[in-house]
């Protein structure tokens, strides 16, 4: 069983000692005796499976499965079809907590801890393209196709400065693999994971970049529009020592994703 223990920690800031009730920390993360934890679906890397009811399985849904064992209530999978429609409901009240990627974007009504594990973003160039290099693609005339409302593509409509990014019309990754197909595109815009089995499939002979324009920093969320009573400390903390402890390094090798991403630093 994967969990960590948070809940008795110093007050590094002024040397005392600290004890964190985790009967108010329950009150103040999960108010309605539930921890409703939103997940990701569209990231097959931290959502590799299902269970035989149909559940989510994967390293986000385990790291639910840890924070709610700490805090001592049960949990609910609050899953989503992709990461756009996980940050609206931040402000309609259908999740407490949420596994994503933290981007700037989406900061404004949800507060994120450090992150706890990253994926690498680059790009797949089609064969015979004579881009040889991730900085190489943001160039005038350069067109890219990306799912809309990812996290990479939050991060490339910041900081393209030549290439034009055309999303695809609703987010998903086949979406964005048939856009890059059906209009000739220059590059098509992914996690380096999902871009090397495209490689290695449906798009042959293309070439997934070295390096990265990013990397998707995945975290614990949680709506600013919710009383904090401790609970974004603690939840600090709780992704420090899931780092610390090994946690998160036991869930990506046993989910079968270690090497597909990395713990954060």
């Amino acid at each position: 069983k994967a969990t960590v223990s948070v809940l008795n920690w110093s007050c590094r800031s002024c040397g005392c000692f600290v004890k964190v009730m985790a009967a108010k920390l329950a009150e103040a993360l999960a108010p309605r005796g539930v921890l409703r934890a939103g997940i990701n679906l569209s990231n097959v890397l931290l959502v590799t499976g299902r269970t035989p009811s149909g559940a989510p399985v994967g390293v986000a849904p385990s790291m639910a499965a840890a924070l709610a064992a700490e805090i001592g209530t049960p949990f609910e999978l609050v899953p989503y079809k992709n990461p756009g429609l996980l940050a609206d409901a931040a402000e309609h009240d259908e999740w407490d907590v949420a596994f994503v990627g933290a981007e700037p974007q989406r900061a404004g009504t949800i507060a994120f801890t450090q992150p706890y594990c990253e994926i690498q973003a680059t790009f797949l160039v089609p064969e015979g393209s004579a881009v040889t290099s991730v900085g190489e693609v943001d160039a005038p005339g350069r067109r890219i196709a990306v799912s809309r409302r990812s996290a990479y593509c939050l991060w490339l409509e910041n900081n393209l400065r030549h290439a034009t990014l055309c999303p695809t019309a609703e987010p998903g990754l086949d979406l964005s693999r048939e856009l890059y197909l059906a209009e000739g595109y220059d590059a098509l815009a992914g996690l380096r994971p999902w871009l090397a089995d495209q490689a290695a499939g449906p798009l042959q002979g293309s070439r997934v970049l070295e390096g990265s324009f990013t990397s998707v920093l995945q975290a614990v969320g949680r709506p600013r529009r919710c009383a904090d009573g401790g609970a974004s400390m603690f939840l600090e903390r709780f992704v420090e020592e899931a780092k610390a402890t090994g946690l998160v390094a036991r869930l990506l090798a046993e989910h079968g994703v270690e090497g597909k991403l990395a713990v954060a630093a």
